[in-house]
């Protein structure tokens, strides 16, 4: 018999695409999902892309009886429903901890009574921090964190003690965590829940820790998205994409379909419960090497890109993912390569509108103090 798995936030991004990797395997999909304006507009209708054989139950996951509703018959969890922002999580600050935190809770609470066969919840590489680094004497060391005085001369790479530049090295799940915004917070939160929760229910609970995602069905209206969304909201209106620092910091960009790829596997491998897992490409790719490749796809040279030398407090500049427990525990091994993913990102893209709100939420953030 086929098992029956519940996708909270399940319309979403990823929720959606994880929905339609366990389709392809016999699963069937139950998908709850408050469908969020900011993320699927104001009518907040049915996403066109969500497959017709996936139930749809519109509810928030902090309304207990809609949760304990969502679980009848279901064998397996994906808990997927979160604000998703770093810099908007500084300044809704209820939002964000009553969605997170407090939409986790009441999961959870309903999962103590009625337990599944397993759990599967997503993390977020946010909760790292800067990434780690190694000196010049080949030693590896968690960084200080840049200081305020270091962004306003723009000095943006991270230093050791004896001022040299310090060298980014592969992120590996062992590094403590650095929580620098209320969405790191809520995230290392949701993991640390589920598997605590999980554990005393005997509830085999994986934790991934999403590095970041690009492909497409991201919102591309919401501002406080991904890199990727945002760089591609500008060039659909014609403007160019802006970075902040120098463009040179490095981030871990991985496929949609390589994370639900993951995801499927988290549920399958018996060995993975009890474990936080890191799944991302392992490859870093600067942001500006990022919107050049854009630009070029989207056939918008004209436009280009502006490197600004604005910063937000608490962004990181170098973090990227050591995959190697994915790949032992798991089996993981991304399929997607940047230039693929971006080419069908592109390709997506032709057919798609965007209200560009970068200006408006820079200026939120620029207004309270937390960007420069």
């Amino acid at each position: 018999m086929k098992k029956k798995v519940l996708i909270t936030g399940g319309a979403g991004f990823i929720g959606s695409h994880v929905a339609d990797e366990l389709l392809q395997y016999g699963y069937q999909i139950r998908a709850l999902d408050v469908l969020s304006p900011q993320v699927h507009g104001e009518q907040r209708r049915r996403p066109e892309y969500l497959d017709r054989d996936i139930e749809l139950i519109q509810g928030d996951v902090r309304d207990f009886a809609v949760v304990e509703r969502a679980l009848i018959g279901i064998d397996a969890v994906y808990h997927f429903a979160a604000a998703v922002g770093v810099g908007q999580s500084m300044y809704q600050i209820t939002n964000y901890t009553s969605m997170n935190n407090g939409g986790t809770a009441v999961l959870l609470e309903a999962l103590a009574r009625k337990p599944v066969e397993r759990l599967i919840v997503a993390s977020s590489m946010s909760i790292y921090g800067e990434g780690l680094y190694q000196d010049i004497n080949g030693h590896v060391l968690v960084p200080r964190e840049r200081s305020a005085e270091q962004l306003k001369k723009r000095q943006w790479e991270l230093l050791a003690a004896d001022g040299t530049v310090l060298t980014p090295v592969p992120t590996p799940e062992g590094k403590s965590p650095a929580l620098s915004s209320i969405y790191a917070l809520s995230k290392y939160d949701q993991e640390r829940m589920c598997l605590m929760v999980g554990k005393a229910y005997d509830i085999p609970t994986v934790a991934l820790r999403f590095f970041n995602v690009y492909g497409t069905r991201q919102s591309l209206s919401n501002p406080y998205t991904g890199v990727l969304a945002i760089f591609a909201s500008r060039l659909l209106n014609n403007r160019p994409p802006l970075i902040n620092e120098d463009g040179r910091q490095k981030r871990d960009f991985v496929s949609v379909n390589d994370i639900a790829l993951a995801s499927r596997l988290a549920l399958e491998v018996p060995e993975a419960a009890g474990h936080a897992i890191n799944i991302g490409s392992g490859k870093p790719v600067s942001v500006i090497e990022l919107a050049d490749e854009l630009v070029h796809l989207l056939e918008k040279p004209h436009i280009g890109k502006s490197v600004t030398g604005r910063y937000r407090k608490g962004d990181i500049r170098h973090c990227f993912a050591d995959t190697s427990l994915a790949r032992s525990l798991l089996g993981y091994e991304p399929k997607v390569t940047l230039k693929a993913g971006l080419l069908g990102l592109a390709q997506w893209l032709e057919g798609q509108t965007a209200i560009d709100r970068f200006a408006q939420a820079h200026n939120e953030l620029t207004i309270r103090g937390l960007a420069a």
